[in-house]
C-alpha cells in the first residue's frame, strides 16, 4: 500500500511541472508551418506572409484580387481557425480568388501547422484579440 502511494504522489508531483515540452512543440509546429507555408503559399501571399502588393483591396485588371496579406496587416485574424481551415482546403474559387484547394495536397498537421505559424507572425495585440475570440 504504502509503495502505492509513493507511486501515484511521484507521478502526480511530476505531472506539476512543466518540462518546457508544450513550448518545444508550439515550436515546431511553427516551424513547419513556416516550412509549408514557403513551399505552398509564399509565391502568392509574400515572404513572411506580407503579401505581395500594398494594395491587396484593388481588383487586378483581370477583375480579381491579389492574394491579402496574412501576417495581421489584413483581415485573416478576422476569421475562425475553422473557416481558415476551410479556405485552405477548398480554395478562393468561391469567393471569386484563384487560391487553388490544399485539402488533398496537405495533411492536417500541416494545415494546422500554417495556422500557428501565421498566428506567430501578427502583433500581440491581435494574437490577444484573436485568443479571445477563438480560442
Amino acid at each position: 500500500m504504502k509503495t502505492i502511494i509513493i507511486l501515484f504522489s511521484v507521478l502526480f508531483l511530476t505531472a506539476c511541472f512543466d518540462s518546457g515540452d508544450a513550448q518545444a512543440k508550439a515550436a515546431d509546429r511553427i516551424k513547419l508551418g513556416k516550412a509549408t507555408f514557403d513551399k505552398n503559399c509564399v509565391s502568392c501571399h509574400g515572404k513572411d506572409a506580407k503579401g505581395t502588393t500594398i494594395d491587396w483591396k484593388r481588383a487586378l485588371p483581370n477583375g480579381k484580387y491579389p492574394a491579402p496579406p496574412l501576417n495581421g496587416t489584413a483581415h485573416t485574424w478576422h476569421h475562425s481557425p475553422k473557416l481558415l481551415l476551410n479556405t485552405i482546403n477548398n480554395g478562393g474559387a468561391k469567393l471569386g480568388g484563384w487560391m487553388p484547394a490544399f485539402k488533398d495536397k496537405l495533411t492536417d498537421t500541416e494545415k494546422q501547422a500554417i495556422l500557428d505559424y501565421l498566428h506567430s507572425l501578427w502583433p500581440k495585440v491581435i494574437q490577444q484579440k484573436y485568443d479571445e475570440r477563438f480560442k
